[in-house]
């Protein structure tokens, strides 16, 4: 019976040394391209399967990665996880998977456990941007750790994000640039440093535009809750209604078309942050601002793999681009919307 393929096989079909096919396999990117594929072929020709318990037994850690979100239910952590794990089975490593659920003291006894199971490093979606002074061994000098999606203050790791400011300024500006000055926010807890950023940049558009920041405007709901109606609706139907309303979210954007398609004002302009399954096939279809979810995943496992496999250079923060997307719903002008209000109010009137 033939003895299975080893890590010395490969290197030598490959014409490297065991060292040099070893980095190959754990995404060394220090290894030139021309010889990664050598070694890549030879895997394939030999069928060669990396052993997982003689790494762990090595390094002292298990073959997995772990990441850390607030929901597994939200589509865009979803396709982050789905990117992160592409990166990782591609690498010879398993993915862990926990939730949060938005809760510091969860968060801190979710990685504690998963600590305690020797990952070999952590992908986390911080809910405290302030991790503790003291959290070791995470980060530098301890498992690898990359924040994605929000900034960890206190720990110098690599972090991948999106410019949330940039994106929500670019957003608000193209209502503006369609007639629109009564432009509402809707998002949850500005706790969440994702929507403070964006906040921020809807500020700046409207101060950009001469436009004063009303804070009535302003709908905050609980984090990852439904948009709550009594902010909603002075928003929509109050003396002085906006024309336009821009999301600082996914799951609040698809709550807010419920509540327009319900009271039937799908005619104000609307702009969300998050691409969502739907948004092209309603009516209007849902203009965005688009992030890669699974790219910001696979950038962040591909960072976190490096530093499993020793690179000590200095922590990267990557900065992703958006894209808007324009379908319809950012599109609708002011005076469309106040003709309808004009003729809803009036037929109003008639019917006292």
């Amino acid at each position: 019976m033939r003895s299975a393929v080893t890590l010395k096989d490969v290197a030598q079909l490959a014409g490297v040394s065991a060292k040099t096919a070893s980095r190959v396999i754990n995404d060394d990117p220090a290894v030139t391209e021309k010889t990664a594929a050598r070694v890549r072929t030879a895997i394939d020709a030999l069928a060669y399967t990396p052993n997982p318990h003689a790494r762990s037994l090595r390094t002292g850690r298990d073959q997995a990665v772990a990441l850390v979100v607030d929901s597994i239910s939200d589509p865009f952590f979803a396709a982050v996880a789905e990117g992160v794990e592409q990166v990782a089975r591609e690498a010879g490593f398993f993915l862990i998977v926990a939730h949060a659920g938005d809760s510091p003291a969860r968060e801190r006894e979710v990685v504690d456990s998963l600590l305690h199971r020797s990952i070999s490093g952590l992908i986390l979606v911080p809910s405290l941007l302030n991790f503790g002074s003291g959290r070791r061994p995470l980060g530098p000098g301890g498992v690898p750790v990359v924040a994605v999606d929000r900034p960890l203050e206190n720990l110098d790791v690599d972090t991948v994000l999106v410019d949330n400011a940039l994106a929500s300024h670019q957003a608000v500006a193209h209502l503006i640039a369609h007639g629109h000055t009564r432009i509402g926010f809707l998002g949850n807890t500005v706790a969440r440093f994702t929507v403070r950023e964006r906040l921020a940049g809807y500020r700046r558009a409207l101060e950009e535009a001469g436009l004063a920041f009303d804070e009535s405007l302003v709908a905050l709901s609980s984090y990852k809750g439904r948009v709550d109606e009594t902010l909603f609706d002075p928003l929509v139907h109050g003396p002085d209604p906006v024309t336009a309303l821009f999301s600082s979210d996914a799951v609040t954007t698809m709550d807010i078309v419920r509540l327009l398609h319900g009271v039937g004002r799908t005619d104000i302009a609307f702009v969300g942050f998050d691409d969502f399954v739907t948004a092209d096939s309603l009516v209007p279809p849902v203009s965005v601002v688009r992030q890669d979810a699974q790219l910001m995943g696979r950038t962040a496992a591909q960072l976190l793999l490096r530093r499993v496999n020793g690179d000590q250079s200095p922590p990267q923060r990557i900065m992703l681009d958006t894209t808007f997307v324009a379908r319809g719903s950012g599109e609708i002008r002011a005076r469309e919307v106040s003709r309808r209000s004009m003729r809803s109010n009036k037929e109003e009137d008639n019917d006292r």
